[in-house]
């Protein structure tokens, strides 16, 4: 599928998730959103960058000593975002919409990053975590929360049957991790099983420039 129009699939699915996606996403995946903000090890001022965002369902997770940015490719999700902030009355978080294959930071800027639920919604996973690495500091920590295809013969040939269904809901069934940290030059520091089912994969690696 062509880029560009893989994009626009993605933001028409976040437009239309938007007014309902709290409700529908947040407790299924709440202890896994827990225990990626955990694994970051969030010191007093750390500077975080968060991709995809969304509505800010992460965003009490954060300790208020923490300097967040977060990002989102979704104008109404972000909207959500801008509320939550406000009821929090945090004032360590900035806000933008922002394409995350061409992040608009300097390289070494933020001491850490996050991606939870976000990987396998966006058209070039590579490009977004080739971006997160490079605007992450070297010994900086990458956090990814993600289902990824299954290692099972049989399940992971049913994640790719139903690729093509999932890809206009604006998500891929079938992204493999091995392959994409390798593309990415990412070794991972801890992988863990976490959610319903256990279906979707906790990584962490260190940024080793």
């Amino acid at each position: 599928m062509d880029a560009a129009l893989e994009k626009r699939q993605v933001e028409r699915a976040y437009e239309l998730y938007a007014p309902v996606y709290d409700f529908i996403f947040d407790w299924i995946f709440a202890p896994g959103r827990a225990a990626a903000i955990k694994q970051l090890g969030l010191a007093r001022n750390d500077s975080v960058l968060e991709v995809g965002i969304g509505t800010g369902l992460n965003l009490p997770l954060y300790p208020p000593t923490c300097r967040l940015t977060g990002i989102d490719l979704s104008q109404e999700m972000l909207d959500k975002a801008v509320e939550r902030v406000q009821t929090l009355t945090r004032t360590n978080v900035t806000l933008k919409v922002m394409d995350a294959t061409a992040l608009d930071f300097a390289d070494n800027e933020f001491d850490k990053a996050l991606a939870t639920y976000t990987i396998s919604a966006v058209p070039d996973p590579v490009a977004v975590l080739r971006e997160m690495r490079r605007v992450v500091k070297p010994g900086g920590v990458l956090v990814i929360l993600n289902h990824f295809r299954s290692e099972g013969r049989i399940a992971g040939r049913l994640e790719d049957l139903v690729a093509p269904l999932c890809t206009r809901l604006g998500w891929k069934s079938n992204l493999a991790l091995k392959p994409l940290l390798a593309r990415v030059g990412l070794e991972p520091e801890v992988v863990a099983r976490l959610n319903m089912f256990n279906g979707w994969r906790l990584v962490k690696c260190v940024n080793r420039k």
